[in-house]
Order: structure tokens, then sequence, then C-alpha cells
């Protein structure tokens, strides 16, 4: 029997990316189904809501998603509930899925490529760990109000809500500390524990979840030092542990060291390991459409999906390979384009991944 896979183009360079990730898995020759679904502001014009209930269905019943991008311009108008991006916060909701992986690999062809020095980047690997599901994103209460009283008195005021529980903390803990058992056995967990209660109760039950796993050092880190040593001295990290606000903030730092933002997969994870795989990048409505969007991020996503929600690790190191070789061929997009390297657009990035297989 097939695995079905949900395929989720989105919108703008959403269509193209994804389009050459299936192509590329479509290569491998393994037994997958790839059903298609509208999502964000395509699935707005054609269903009126960017998450339709049609959608969902299909998502809770493929073992996996393959997600290109959400959003456009035309539609910061409008109410919140119906822009292009709730699509991926009520997927995360419908599925479960609590944890957020996301490599910063360098490539060693790229390295020129990092806005650091090469001699601070070369050999980066790093893992983050976002939990996805808690935090100030879907703390209660929020909203906007009026102050009744005190110096601010008339005055709107907006307000948001930190939550974390211990069995939250608990649940991303330990998929961290199995991630760093599987690479340098180096695991920093980040917060702001000396301002935030919701930090100390996350150092707390960290702490707590590490004496199940006496060979993995655990280091903390508060999240202002962390950002700032990420600059520094990246490499001296592993595997990095953090909540859904840090989290969001620190993978996109991590990811400009990489030399692209349109290099970077991320995978995002339930209890069964089905997941959602997407590139960090946005949907650039920019250059939707003319063949300029690196397809890299997707295709790596899917080997991410072949890795965590199918366990197929040989397909996976395959395109990874694939992407490496390429990549030491000369072969660049726009956004990681180089002298004395060859210009290609979406579709002839896809051909070359699909050539080094």
């Amino acid at each position: 029997m097939s695995t079905l896979i949900a395929v989720m183009a989105g919108d703008g360079v959403g269509q193209e990316i994804t389009q050459e990730a299936v192509r590329v898995l479509q290569a491998l020759e393994l037994d997958l189904e790839f059903v298609e679904a509208e999502v964000g502001g395509a699935a707005y014009e054609a269903h009126g809501h960017p998450l339709p209930k049609q959608t969902i269905e299909l998502a809770k019943k493929a073992q996996a998603v393959l997600f290109g991008a959400v959003g456009d311009w035309k539609y910061d108008e409008l109410p919140r509930h119906l822009r292009p991006e709730q699509a991926i916060l009520g997927l995360r909701k419908e599925l479960g899925l609590f944890a957020n992986l996301r490599p910063a690999l360098l490539f060693s062809s790229l390295a020129e490529a990092s806005s650091l020095k090469p001699e601070v980047v070369s050999g980066l690997d790093i893992m983050i760990v976002r939990e996805l599901t808690g935090d100030i994103y879907f703390g209660e209460p929020s909203g906007v109000r009026t102050v009744q009283e005190g110096p601010f008195a008339g005055e709107q005021q907006g307000f948001d809500t930190m939550l974390y529980a211990q069995s939250e903390i608990r649940r991303i803990a330990h998929l961290a500390f199995q991630a760093a058992q599987k690479r340098q056995k180096k695991l920093c967990s980040v917060d702001k524990a000396n301002v935030l209660e919701t930090s100390q109760l996350w150092r707390d039950t960290v702490n707590e979840v590490s004496q199940e796993y006496p060979d993995v050092s655990l280091s903390h880190m508060y999240v202002d030092n962390a950002a700032m040593q990420l600059v520094r001295a990246p490499k001296e990290f592993d595997v990095i542990v953090t909540g859904n606000l840090f989290g969001d903030i620190l993978s996109d730092e991590a990811a400009m060291l990489t030399g692209s933002i349109g290099m970077l997969p991320s995978a995002s994870l339930n209890d069964s390991q089905q997941g959602l795989y997407e590139p960090i990048h946005g949907s650039a409505p920019d250059i939707a459409g003319q063949n300029k969007a690196n397809p890299l991020a997707t295709i790596l996503s899917a080997a991410m999906l072949l890795r965590y929600s199918l366990h197929n690790d040989e397909a996976a190191n395959r395109i990874e390979r694939a992407v490496q070789k390429v990549l030491e061929e000369g072969y660049r997009t726009a956004d990681i384009e180089q002298p004395g390297c060859t210009l290609v657009g979406t579709a002839e990035m896809g051909d070359a991944v699909i050539q080094a297989l």
C-alpha cells in the first residue's frame, strides 16, 4: 500500500519549490502517493478560509505533509483569523505538531556566502529544537483592551500571556536529548530564567529530564547571550532546545549563518512522528512565477520527511548527497550566486539534483 503524502504548495514561490521537491521524491521511485490540497491565500480565494476542512482531513490521513509557503501582501488587510499564515498555525494545532527541528548546516562550498568569516562558520552543523504549541503565541488571555485606570488610563493596551506546563517542557526536552544522543551529545537549553517565571520552570524541568540522559552534556544560556554566541562562536553549539518565541528568533538568526535562508529545511513532528516539512523561508511574492526561487530548502525538507516520518535514512542521505554534489559542481540560484558559478533557475536546480541522484 502506498504511503500518502499531502502536498500543500500554498502561495507565491511555494508552487514552484514544492513541485521540484515532489519531482525529486518521485525520482527515487519509492511507493509514495502524492495528493495536493489548497492552503493559505490560495485556499482563501477558493474556499473563503486559509485552512479548509478538506485540507485538514487530508493532513490527518497523510503520513506526512510537504508544505511550500503561504502569504501575500494583498491579504494583509484581512481579519487575522483569515490571513494565510493562520493555515500553518492551524495545522500545527490540528496535528499536534509540538516539535520543530531546524538544522543549520553549512555546505562547505557555500562558506564564502555566509555573512560571517569562513573560518567562523566553516563546518557549522547545529540542530535547533523549538517547542511549537505553547508559549506566548498560544497563551490566554491575549488581546487589546482599554486601560481603565493608572498612568495609561484611556489608552489601548495589547497583552499576551506566556505559558508553559511541565508536561509540554518535558516532551520537547526528551526529544532534544534524544537528538543530541545521535549527534555530539551536547545540548544547550535557552531561556530567560533571570527574568521570567516561565523560563525558570523551563530550566528546572529540563534539569529534571537531564537525569535520564547522563551521556548528554547539558548547558543553559540566556536567550540574549545565545543570540550573541550564535554570531561570535556558532560552532560551539550542537543541539539547542528552546521555547516557541525564542526558537522562532534564534532559528532565523542561525539560518543566515549558512549563507541563505533559501537553503534551510525544517520538520515539525507530533508524538507519532507524523510531520509537516517545509522550507523556513516565506512565499516571496515579488519573485513568484519567475523561476528564480531556490528549491533546495524544500528538497532538503523532503529528505527530512523521508528520515523522520518514513524512517528511510538511505533515501534521505541520497537526496542530501545529491544537493551537496550540485553545489560542489557550481550550480547556484540567485540567492546564493557566487563569482564563477553557474546561475540557474528553480526548475533547472531541480533538474540538477535529479541528475545527481
